[in-house]
């Protein structure tokens, strides 16, 4: 016996894949473009990543000639692990945002 094809249920499919699949493009594209900027525990290290996990600058305040190896390399993993914390943070904030325009529809 043959199925009947229900073509509105398939037009509404390939509508419903397209909007998700524009909202994915945008999630994407706002991702790579959202920066946040997280320190270090001391305060002397600053470092820009994007909600994608992209770290894209590092600044170093202060003289490093008086700073303890140890202590600096302390320093920056604190701040690269909060960096990487950050961009998780963000980037499940922007998915809210922008995945939960499918239940307005």
């Amino acid at each position: 016996m043959a199925r009947e094809i229900d073509e509105s249920w398939i037009d509404e499919a390939i509508d419903r894949y397209r909007r998700l699949d524009r909202l994915r493009a945008e999630f994407d594209q706002v991702v790579a473009s959202h920066s946040v900027s997280v320190h270090s525990p001391d305060d002397t290290i600053e470092v820009i990543v994007t909600a994608a996990g992209e770290i894209t600058d590092v600044h170093i305040s202060g003289s490093l000639h008086q700073r303890n190896a140890a202590e600096f390399a302390r320093e920056i993993q604190a701040v690269v692990t909060s960096a990487a914390e950050a961009a998780r943070w963000a980037r499940a904030k922007l998915h809210g945002e922008i995945f939960g325009k499918l239940k307005e529809d």
